[in-house]
């Protein structure tokens, strides 16, 4: 539990220090590239982040459980998995490079967008490389690649490229490379400190392929719990138009730093889990299943009031074009609240249960992918404009994962015989005061409500929750000096 709350400490300085990034980035893409140009940089990466996840064959998790059972020395293991992401990140690399329509459905904006196909193996190494550093309880690494050093990366390329002519229409893709690539090299220098390069290591293909088919459960994981996260830009792209796509891409990057705050927990979480299963301790993996959930869930319903009760001055900062985004922005909000448990519950049937998650994370897909296209086509049927089209595939995702929440925490639950549910009343009694004092805010001008609002909403909220539902053990996350009275 000690460790948990170190790394998600350390994680969640990240996420504040991810927002601060996201805002430059957001604003010179909308008020400088424009909606269409957006649309289509979203529609391709997309498909490029979902396949980079593939490519890395779940070691976000995987590397975890091999280091623990020590299969081999740790760091030819880890170079397995990096050359594994190298082959599999180059193949599907080569594959978008010459059949680059599913990944422009809109079209491209310039004919250097093709070089986002770099990134794919990239994207895929850097995953290895911070699993490694996270198994060594190494998350300053992460927040410096992932909530540093990225997010700056592309804010500031995206502003330079726009005013050089040669690659203004591609600043977007060309800025999300350099990224990438920034990101990569942040990661590899510390991994190098840590582990060093490998002695004596030989790729053995026998070896190299069954793990590839070990991977395949936790790569359907990772792949569909991040693509019920993208597969709405990707419908979107087909059934709407580059505009549409882009007020939903802007909505969806608000509301997914919740997201980025439960992903602030999973790479301390595997490697906790891994051994308190190896030890067949099951009282204390729901313990901290518990714990790490109701810490996730109480922070993310924070920042949910905090961005989407002000919804409407929130989206107006992009530009008048996109306050149509503001059903959008709520449901996705209220989406990522209703993940909580299931990510968490996740973390640990991947290990325990992993043909039975996957058919349950596929069947998810499935149902989101039904109910975004229908609620589109009912849109589109009832002539509701764009934004609705929006809407629509944010409310698919909260139902799909509404589901998801409750199916996966109730199998969990069976597998180990003690209750997981994050779920406490005082999250209400938070919540209710806070949205009053958000709607007050409404009704002053739109700065004002930034300004005030906004502080005013996470105050009422932290305040109650702080005294009616954190307890000791909770607030060992605020609490640095864990072994402190």
């Amino acid at each position: 539990m000690q460790a948990l709350a170190k790394g998600g400490r350390t994680n969640t300085f990240g996420f504040v220090l991810r927002l601060a990034a996201r805002i430059p980035f957001l604003l010179i893409a909308t008020r400088l590239y424009g909606p269409e140009a957006l649309g289509r940089f979203a529609s391709a990466f997309v498909l490029i982040e979902i396949l980079a996840l593939i490519c890395s064959l779940g070691e976000k998790r995987g590397l975890a459980q091999r280091l623990t059972e020590g299969e081999g020395p740790e760091v030819n293991l880890v170079f397995d998995g990096l050359l594994l992401a190298l082959i599999y990140g180059a193949a599907a690399g080569l594959f978008l490079w010459a059949f680059p329509a599913p990944m422009f459905p809109n079209g491209m904006s310039s004919p250097l967008d093709i070089w986002l196909v770099l990134t794919i193996p990239a994207f895929a190494i850097t995953e290895v490389l911070l699993a490694a550093q996270a198994y060594r309880y190494d998350i300053a690494t992460t927040v410096r690649a992932r909530a540093v050093v990225e997010p700056w990366t592309i804010s500031i390329m995206a502003g330079v490229f726009f005013y050089i002519p040669a690659t203004q229409e591609a600043g977007l893709a060309l800025a999300y490379i350099a990224s990438i690539f920034a990101a990569l090299i942040t990661a590899a220098i510390p991994f190098l400190r840590t582990y060093g390069l490998p002695g004596g290591w030989r790729p053995h293909p026998v070896y190299m392929a069954k793990m590839s088919a070990r991977a395949f459960p936790l790569v359907g994981a990772d792949a569909i719990e991040r693509g019920t996260r993208l597969l709405d830009i990707f419908i979107l792209g087909f059934f709407a138009s580059p505009a549409a796509v882009a007020i939903y891409y802007v909505a969806q990057q608000i509301a997914t730093l919740p997201q980025k705050l439960k992903q602030s927990f999973e790479p301390i979480l595997s490697p906790v889990i891994t051994k308190n299963l190896k030890e067949k301790n099951f009282a204390a993996i729901a313990s901290q299943v518990r714990q790490v959930g109701f810490w996730i869930i109480a922070v993310q319903a924070g920042i949910a009031l905090m961005l989407g009760v002000p919804g409407e001055a929130v989206m107006g900062l992009w530009g008048p074009e996109y306050v149509g985004g503001t059903g959008a922005l709520a449901f996705l909000l209220a989406a990522e609240v209703a993940a909580a448990m299931a990510v968490v519950s996740e973390s640990v049937l991947v290990y325990i249960a992993r043909k039975r998650n996957l058919a349950i994370s596929v069947g998810i897909l499935a149902l989101q992918a039904v109910l975004t296209v229908a609620f589109i086509m009912l849109a589109t049927r009832l002539d509701l404009g764009e934004p609705f089209k929006a809407a629509g595939a944010a409310i698919a995702l909260l139902i799909a994962l509404g589901v998801s929440s409750v199916i996966k925490a109730l199998l969990l639950k069976k597998l180990i015989k003690a209750p997981v549910s994050n779920w406490r009343w005082a999250l209400v009694w938070a919540a209710a005061p806070a949205v009053v004092v958000g709607y007050a805010a409404t009704f002053l001008p739109e700065w004002a409500e930034l300004l005030i609002g906004i502080p005013a909403i996470v105050a009422t909220y932290g305040w109650v929750i702080w005294h009616r539902g954190f307890g000791p053990n909770d607030r060992v996350l605020f609490r640095k000096n864990i072994g402190g009275n």
